[in-house]
């Protein structure tokens, strides 16, 4: 009798001892699946080698931070998936993710995390909201023995109030706005002070390096990168753009170069080099904060090889606002402005002769950005080739009472008028944005705009901050179309300086150089945070400015077929081999 029950005591205290603590690495690959029509390969997780070492630091029990710039296509979001079935699995606690907008948070619940955790035996049901009790468990907040897991939006700051949490995890911290609390990630830390053992993760694609976030908290990290051996000398170095080359022309011949030996490797070695590559601690003396750096030069998915990476750089190399695109998502890198002004007299100096008058063959598009001033009304008409260019053909002034018809009346002659085009027949304006962002002048816009919605003429109001480039929305006078001003001020003044693929009329009067380049994106500090503001120069008008970047707004909601649209300027156009019924939905808000 005394050895059953020692055999039952024993299997008791067996059952009741904690699972070996493993590193999320092992855990990982043991335990979580990745689901059917969730992912290319759906199944068992195998992590890549630079994800390891991500994921043993935040298993990692001395390490309070973690830290990752990353780029698309590293699969960190994976990982941070597999993070939270870890906690909840093996160290249950309150656990706050924080995301930009609430539509990313129901997507990362929906898409992601219930799929995946359904697909893990281990993990299956943890989350189900149908545990009768509905008042415990909604969408974005799930309760789990020992813990909670709160999925919150940044721009909703006021959620995160009478909520703590032992681990936050941030995704896309460069994509939270500071508001007037303060910034949403600052806030949410504040909401672990009171757990000691407390783990703070924050990954982000960076953006703008003088705002960064991600950028500002790896800089104070360890800083590690991720090194490979070189497969000629065996010396370990990092992968950067600098290191990949390839022959004139042919992007699908990209190799890396070893910077130690100028050994050229060729991308069929990727895998084993990243097999046999290791983290390096730059500033090795920094404790408890582990911080990291991965571009996709290191990703051994198919769709991120050397020579897609290369392809994808020379369509962007010429498009400030593509390449700004490609160093943020690509090489995980900030974007570095180049300068703080631009020399209007270099503007003006590359006029050429062309105008309303002189159209360029290589024209398919035309829009206008129109400014309503007091006393007149300003408009910049704005040409498109094919290949992304954009030609600044004239800019007209309309004086006059903006309160009055007549001048309104001006304005939709201008917008109505036909151009004669190099091929041999008539150009006209595809789109124009009105500005109506003054409020004296706002129902006079919008009554103007809204019987003309079917045109394409849109009434606008500029929005300062980190925004979509054209977004519509409904007033109570009116639709209103929001324009991302900050936006395309950095798009157009990096075309400035990136080139010639902004071109200019020998029309344009010295002065109107002087406007377009009014302004001067400069860094100030809110509530402790660097945030990124477009600043008038002193004394200078910006009309000009303001019209162009209202033009580049209007292209925003222009969909064209080059073929179709050069058939009809040679007066050929192309017929249908059947007629066809549609329904236009653009004056419902779809731009298409």
């Amino acid at each position: 009798m005394t050895d059953v029950l020692d055999r039952v005591r024993r299997r008791a205290l067996a059952a009741l001892r904690p699972p070996p603590r493993m590193a999320l690495s092992a855990w990982a690959e043991t335990n979580f699946r990745l689901p059917e029509g969730g992912a290319a390969m759906p199944g068992p997780l195998r992590l890549w080698p630079p994800q390891r070492g991500i994921a043993d630091s935040i298993s990692d029990p001395e390490a309070e931070r973690v830290t990752v710039i990353k780029a698309a296509r590293v699969g960190f979001s994976t990982l941070l998936n597999c993070a939270i079935g870890n906690f909840i699995s093996n160290d249950p606690s309150p656990i706050i993710l924080l995301l930009p907008t609430e539509a990313d948070c129901r997507d990362v619940v929906v898409s992601d995390l219930e799929p995946a955790f359904e697909a893990s035996p281990v993990l299956r049901g943890v989350l189900s909201v149908d545990d009768g009790d509905e008042k415990r468990n909604t969408l974005m907040h799930r309760r789990f023995p020992g813990g909670s897991l709160k999925v919150i939006a940044a721009k909703a700051p006021r959620n995160l109030r009478r909520h703590t949490a032992r681990v936050l995890i941030v995704d896309e911290a460069d994509g939270m706005e500071t508001g007037a609390e303060g910034s949403p990630i600052l806030l949410a830390e504040r909401r672990t002070l009171t757990f000691a053992d407390r783990k703070i993760i924050v990954g982000s694609t960076p953006v703008d390096e003088d705002t960064s976030h991600v950028v500002d908290l790896y800089n104070k990290s360890d800083r590690r990168i991720f090194e490979v051996p070189c497969i000629h000398c065996g010396a370990f170095f990092e992968i950067v753009w600098s290191c990949i080359e390839w022959e004139e022309g042919r992007p699908e011949t990209a190799a890396c170069r070893c910077p130690h030996c100028d050994g050229l490797i060729s991308e069929r070695h990727k895998l084993a080099m990243l097999d046999a590559g290791r983290w390096r601690a730059m500033a090795p003396e920094v404790k408890g904060h582990h911080g990291y750096c991965l571009s996709a030069l290191a990703s051994p998915l198919a769709n991120a090889s050397w020579g897609r990476l290369a392809a994808e750089f020379l369509a962007a190399k010429d498009r400030p606002d593509q390449l700004r695109v490609f160093v943020n998502t690509v090489l995980g890198e900030p974007w570095r402005e180049a300068g703080e002004e631009i020399d209007e007299d270099g503007l003006a100096s590359r006029v050429e002769p062309i105008g309303l008058d002189r159209i360029p063959e290589e024209v398919i598009a035309i829009t206008a950005g129109v400014d309503v001033q007091v006393d007149r009304i300003e408009a910049a008409i704005v040409a498109w080739t094919e290949a992304g260019d954009m030609i600044v053909l004239g800019h007209i002034i309309l004086w006059g009472d903006p309160q009055s018809d007549s001048l309104w009346a001006e304005v939709d002659e201008l917008l109505s008028t036909r151009w004669s085009h190099p091929l041999g027949g008539k150009i006209t304006i595809d789109a124009a944005a009105v500005d109506a962002g003054d409020g004296h002048v706002m129902d006079a816009v919008l009554a103007f705009c809204g019987p003309r919605a079917h045109r394409r003429v849109l009434a606008v109001k500029g929005a300062a901050g980190d925004r979509p480039a054209v977004v519509p929305s409904q007033t109570r006078r009116g639709k209103l179309w929001i324009i991302g001003v900050d936006s395309l001020k950095s798009q157009l003044y990096a075309r400035l300086r990136g080139g010639r693929s902004v071109r200019f009329s020998e029309s344009l009067p010295a002065e109107w150089f002087a406007q377009l380049a009014s302004e001067r994106r400069v860094v100030r500090y809110s509530r402790g945070r660097p945030t990124a503001r477009w600043e008038r120069i002193p004394g200078r008008r910006a009309e000009a400015l303001d019209c162009v970047v209202y033009a580049m707004a209007a292209r925003q909601v222009v969909t064209i077929n080059p073929e179709t649209r050069l058939a009809l300027l040679r007066g050929k156009p192309q017929q249908p081999s059947a007629p066809r019924k549609f329904q236009s939905s653009f004056v419902n808000g779809d731009a298409r």
